[in-house]
């Protein structure tokens, strides 16, 4: 009972220090991202992106070390899953709106679609070995290089208004320790959740599925909320759909050269057909938003994902 209330405590805590470094992390990321010239979009796929991503791939890794790596594709494809219909489904819902620039639609909703599907084509192939993961780290790279050739096009543009800003050192200190206290309140509000889980008799297949994927996307969550509500839309979006495209082909790319991944064939028939169609469908609400997923798309994703809970925590037989 006291540890109990001792994990509360700490859970409570814990919360508020990521809603907290949320808010620092963000607010100077921006302020960096002016001062070098860098556009809210590449911000939002790169260094937030990878930044927010890191709980996900040291998630897979470790658990490619440690011989489960089943853990570790369950947790990306979990936590992207999450990523989209959960959390920029909460974020609308809260924000009223997220805009999205039509100049960089095609090639930043593009990324995570495709590399969606490159992972369900080679976990066709009965496990995930190390030519997948040659091809899934290369993919990143080239995509990480029309990145770079976007952000030259948009320097050209940024000189031309003006230039850059001056950085302010204090700026960098105060994004470093944003973005440390985002760690560091992440981690213990995973191990909180993942312990009251099991104070609660909640079963290992749930917390794996579920508290792992979800807990290791807190980051994602509290700055694309955070970037939401700021009207910092770009990087609210860019966030998770540089997140997605980094779980897939890094957090599973990298672990796949550590040690091959076999493949659940639910999670092949299930969790990535998901995956996929909640990505195309947040097109279509975007779409049909007139370039916004508007309140009314957020309802429905996380809808969505409540369903999707439903159906594989109730229907292959778990519970």
């Amino acid at each position: 009972m006291i540890i109990g209330v001792v994990l509360v405590i700490a859970l409570a805590i814990s919360l508020i220090i990521v809603i907290k470094s949320a808010n620092v992390f963000v607010d100077n990321l921006v302020e960096i991202g002016g001062a070098f010239g860098i556009s809210e979009i590449i911000l939002g796929v790169t260094a937030s992106a990878i930044g927010t991503s890191l709980p996900e791939f040291g998630s897979a890794v470790i658990a490619s070390l440690s011989q489960s790596t089943e853990i570790g594709v369950g947790c990306v494809i979990g936590s992207n899953i999450w990523n989209i219909a959960g959390i920029l489904g909460l974020s609308a819902i809260m924000a009223g709106n997220i805009g999205v620039g039509s100049a960089n639609f095609r090639r930043d909703f593009t990324a995570p679609l495709l590399t969606g599907i490159v992972l369900i084509l080679f976990m066709f192939l009965g496990s995930i070995g190390r030519f997948a993961a040659f091809v899934m780290i290369l993919l990143y790279l080239v995509y990480f290089w029309s990145l770079i050739k976007a952000q030259k096009d948009y320097n050209r543009k940024h000189e031309e208004n003006g230039g850059r800003r001056k950085l302010d050192p204090r700026i960098v200190l105060f994004a470093f320790f944003g973005f440390a206290g985002l760690v560091v309140g992440c981690r213990i509000l995973v191990y909180t959740a993942v312990e009251l889980a099991r104070i609660f008799g909640v079963p290992e297949m749930i917390m794996g599925l579920f508290t792992l994927a979800i807990g290791t996307s807190i980051p994602e969550f509290v700055v694309t909320l955070s970037s939401a509500i700021k009207g910092l839309h770009h990087l609210s979006i860019g966030t998770v759909l540089g997140s997605n495209t980094f779980n897939i082909l890094i957090g599973i790319g990298v672990p796949a050269l550590i040690k091959p991944i076999p493949v659940d064939p639910l999670a092949l028939n299930l969790d990535a057909p998901v995956m996929i169609m909640v990505t195309i469908l947040l097109l279509l609400l975007i779409r049909r938003g007139e370039m916004k997923l508007k309140r009314s798309g957020g309802i429905i994703l996380f809808t969505v994902y409540l369903v999707y809970a439903f159906i594989r925590l109730n229907g292959v037989g778990y519970v």
